[in-house]
């Protein structure tokens, strides 16, 4: 398939601000959709705000003449998934479900789901590829897995979805995220000196550039439907494994940093080695370009580019800017805005 009419939801979030003008570039058509609920965080001065729809609020006209979804929209990681978890299933479980199925009634022919490696949860140092059984640990990781069962239901012979389960991300994104591991330790080496670790180092984690994640989307758009139907992929790269500690490493060596363990550090319970190996070989226009190395280097230059300082931080943490709008009475308890 070349062209294609694509309607991206979380569209100007982390990822959504790096996918539309990627898919763009590739030569599709697409339509954007998001509440913006980070806007007040923008990294670069082109950010979207999103223009304002909510997924569970969807009607059959959003699908007119839509081809494909990558569906990007969720509440989008394991503490803001704690701060409420009914409402972390409504969205990322129950509000995606009747999207796809508002999508396959309308005629919609490819469901890109952004799924996440996190539904491996607890595998300590045993390398998992898709056939693992699910071991999640947070509501977050919960959604993902009951969303995947569900829709797999629903695959059919005018309907293929597909489920990208994405290593943690990392990059530079005009909607910067703070809150994962590559992007926070640089964030940290660059505002103080020093990488800061809140666990004891021995999780693995394995990790993917933002840049990379897209060109999985990219791929899956234009494969052979046969090859992608009703099909997950583990989206990284099985060299991009790592502990907690190799990545500070490697940002304490880029950046000048020294090393500092919290005092109160424990073990995490999510821990996995991600096997990568069947998106190589089933999707091989999948060509991922970036290293941790490589994305720390990005990173430090635009976190200095921007002058990221500590106080800069809430900004770009998804759970402190919920908090913040809901203070300040323009965000509700449901994540509604007010005005």
């Amino acid at each position: 398939m070349s062209k294609q009419r694509i309607l991206v939801t979380g569209s100007a979030g982390y990822i959504g601000s790096v996918m539309v003008p990627y898919l763009e570039s590739q030569g599709h058509d697409v339509t954007a959709l998001d509440l913006g609920l980070y806007r007040s965080g923008a990294f670069t001065p082109d950010a979207s705000e999103g223009d304002g729809r909510d997924i569970r609020d969807a009607t059959p006209d959003w699908f007119e003449d839509i081809d494909a979804v990558v569906h990007l929209a969720a509440l989008s990681n394991d503490p803001l998934g704690d701060l409420d978890p009914r409402l972390t299933y409504d969205i990322n479980h129950h509000s995606t479900v009747r999207f796809a199925e508002l999508a396959k009634e309308a005629g919609v022919q490819r469901f890109i789901f952004s799924s996440s490696c996190s539904l491996y949860g607890a595998h300590g140092d045993k390398l998992v590829d898709e056939t693992a059984d699910f071991a999640p640990v947070t509501p977050y990781a919960e959604s993902k897995v009951h969303t995947e069962h569900a829709l797999r239901k629903m695959a059919d012979d005018e309907f293929a979805p597909t489920y990208l389960r994405n290593a943690t991300v990392y990059g530079s994104s005009p909607r910067l995220r703070l809150d994962i591991v590559v992007n926070n330790l640089t964030a940290w080496a660059v505002a103080t000196g020093a990488v800061r670790i809140q666990s004891d180092g021995t999780p693995w984690r394995p990790q993917v550039h933002v840049e990379d994640v897209c060109r999985a989307v990219g791929a899956t758009l234009t494969a052979p439907t046969e090859a992608i139907w009703n099909e997950a992929f583990n989206v990284g790269r099985n060299e991009e494994n790592y502990q907690v500690r190799d990545i500070a490493e490697i940002v304490s060596d880029v950046v000048g940093a020294e090393l500092a363990f919290s005092e109160n550090a424990g073990p995490d319970p999510r821990s996995y080695r991600v096997d990568f190996s069947k998106i190589v070989d089933v999707l091989p226009e999948f060509a991922p370009r970036w290293t941790v190395r490589l994305g720390v280097e990005q990173l430090a230059k635009d976190y200095r580019d921007f002058g990221m300082v500590e106080t800069s931080f809430p900004m770009f943490t998804r759970l402190a800017t919920i908090k913040r709008e809901q203070a300040a009475g323009t965000l509700d308890s449901e994540l509604r805005w007010t005005a």
